[in-house]
C-alpha cells in the first residue's frame, strides 16, 4: 500500500494517483486541506510547499513530489536493456504490444517491450471491460494488463518502463532506436504498437486545468474523489460510456456531453440500455464544451447546443475528454515511413493507395501488418483502418509476431 499525501486537483497529484492504479498497485489518497493538515501528516511547511505530494511506501520510504520514473524504481519495475541486440522490439505496452510480447518470447524471439507511461495503455484506464472473449463478468484494464505483464515476464521479454523513443534509425535489416535517457535499442525487426494520444479539446486554459478538474481518458482512479458530486464527460464512445457508469456508483449525477444527435452510433448496444436505464445519468446530444474556467482549479464549463447556439454556463470540478486521440508517429516522417492524412501508420495491402514503391528495396510486397520500412511493423490503434477494439488489438499483436517470423526467415 502506498500512501499519497496532497492537495486536491493537482497535476502532479493526478498523474501519481492514475500511474499506480493503472499499475494496479493499492493506495491511498490522504487530501490536504490546510497547513496544519501539511505540517501533521505530509512534514511540510505548508499546503502550497513544492515537497507536495508526498508518497510513502509500505517500507517507510519517502518520496517528495515524485516523477513517475522515481515511483518506477522504487517499485523495482526500472531494468535496463540486458542485450545490445534483440530479435523484436515493441514499442508501446497497450492491448496490441503486451500480446505481441507475448507471442514474441514465448516462440523463442529475444524480446524487448518499451513503454513510455503505464502497461495497459488507454485500455489500462477502463474501470471495466465487459465485451473481451473469455470474461463473462468483465475485467478492468488495470488488472489485464497485470495479467499480461506477467505472462510476458514468464516467457522471458525484457520490459522497460518509464522511458519514450525519440527518433529511429533503420540501417538495413536492423532498427536502432534512441530513449529520452540515452538508452539504445538495437533490434532486427521492430513492431509500432504505440497507440494514441489522448485527443484535447483545443480550448484556451485547457493545458491549466489539466489535472485540476480537467481530465483526459475514463480517469478512473478519481472516481473515489467525487463522491456526491457533478461529473461531465465528452464523448459518446465506449471508454465515456463505461467511465459514466462507473463515476455514476459515487457522484450525484454525472452527464455525458456527445456532439452527436443520439449514442446509437457510437456506443455498444449494452451500454446504451444501462445508460439510458441509469437514475443519474444523462446525455446531452447535440452539445460541446466551449469554455472553461476557474482560479487555480476547474469550476465551471460552459456547454453550447449546436443546434440552436444556445449557451449554457455550469459549475463542475469534474471534466473528462474522452474523444478519441491522435498517433504519436513523427518519428515515422524523419525516417520516410508513410503514414495516412491522420498520422496513421499504413501498412500491407493498404500501401498500394500510397507512392511507397520509390522506397520499398524488397522484391515481395509488405507483408499484411509491414510498414512500407521492411521489418518494421505496426499493430492496433496506431496502424491506418485497424479496429479501435481490445480483442482486435490483441489479435493484431500475435499477427504482427507471425509475420516477424516470416521476415526474419525470408519466407
Amino acid at each position: 500500500m502506498v500512501k499519497i499525501y496532497g492537495r486536491k486537483c493537482t497535476a502532479n497529484g493526478y498523474a501519481i494517483r492514475d500511474f499506480l492504479h493503472r499499475s494496479d498497485i493499492p493506495f491511498e489518497w490522504v487530501e490536504l486541506t490546510n497547513d496544519e493538515d501539511a505540517a501533521s501528516l505530509a512534514r511540510v511547511q505548508h499546503l502550497s510547499d513544492s515537497r507536495l505530494p508526498v508518497c510513502v511506501f509500505h517500507d517507510g520510504t519517502r518520496l517528495e513530489c515524485p516523477t513517475i520514473r522515481q515511483i518506477t524504481e522504487k517499485l523495482g519495475w526500472f531494468a535496463n536493456p540486458a542485450r545490445s541486440e534483440y530479435d523484436l522490439a515493441i514499442y508501446g505496452a497497450g492491448p496490441a504490444g503486451l500480446s505481441a510480447a507475448v507471442y514474441g518470447a514465448s516462440e523463442g524471439l529475444r524480446t524487448v517491450l518499451v513503454e513510455r507511461d503505464a502497461l495497459g495503455g488507454q485500455a489500462g484506464s477502463s474501470s471495466k471491460i465487459e465485451n473481451y472473449l473469455g470474461f463473462p463478468q468483465g475485467i478492468s484494464g488495470a488488472e489485464l494488463a497485470e495479467r499480461a505483464r506477467d505472462q510476458t515476464i514468464k516467457f522471458g521479454a525484457e520490459i522497460l518502463l518509464a522511458r519514450a523513443g525519440v527518433r529511429a534509425e533503420f540501417p538495413p535489416g536492423m532498427g536502432i532506436a534512441y530513449l529520452d535517457d540515452g538508452t539504445r535499442i538495437t533490434a532486427r525487426t521492430s513492431i509500432c504498437a504505440t497507440g494514441v494520444a489522448y485527443r484535447t479539446l483545443g480550448l484556451a486554459d485547457e493545458e491549466r486545468f489539466f489535472g485540476a478538474g480537467l481530465y483526459y481518458g475514463a480517469g478512473v482512479s478519481e472516481a473515489a474523489l467525487m463522491q456526491g458530486e457533478d461529473v461531465y464527460i465528452v464523448g459518446g464512445g465506449n471508454s465515456a460510456g463505461q467511465a459514466a457508469m462507473h463515476f455514476a456508483q459515487s457522484a450525484n449525477r454525472v452527464c455525458m456531453i456527445v456532439r452527436d444527435a443520439s449514442l446509437k452510433s457510437t456506443l455498444s448496444q449494452y451500454l446504451l440500455d444501462r445508460i439510458v436505464s441509469a437514475p443519474n445519468i444523462d446525455v446531452r446530444t447535440c452539445t460541446e464544451v466551449t469554455a472553461l474556467s476557474g482560479d487555480d482549479v476547474l469550476q465551471e464549463i460552459t456547454l453550447t447546443n449546436l443546434r440552436t447556439g444556445q449557451r449554457h454556463r455550469t459549475k463542475s470540478h469534474w471534466l473528462f475528454v474522452c474523444i478519441g486521440g491522435l498517433p504519436q508517429t513523427d518519428w515515422a516522417v524523419e525516417v520516410g515511413i508513410v503514414r495516412d492524412e491522420g498520422g496513421y501508420l499504413v501498412t500491407g495491402p493498404d500501401l498500394r493507395d500510397y507512392e511507397f514503391e520509390q522506397q520499398w528495396p524488397l522484391e515481395r510486397t509488405p507483408l499484411h501488418l509491414e510498414t512500407s520500412m521492411p521489418g518494421v511493423f505496426a499493430a492496433g490503434d496506431v496502424r491506418h483502418a485497424s479496429i479501435k477494439r481490445v480483442a482486435s488489438a490483441v489479435g493484431e499483436g500475435a499477427m504482427a509476431v507471425a509475420l516477424v517470423h516470416r521476415y526474419l526467415t525470408g519466407a
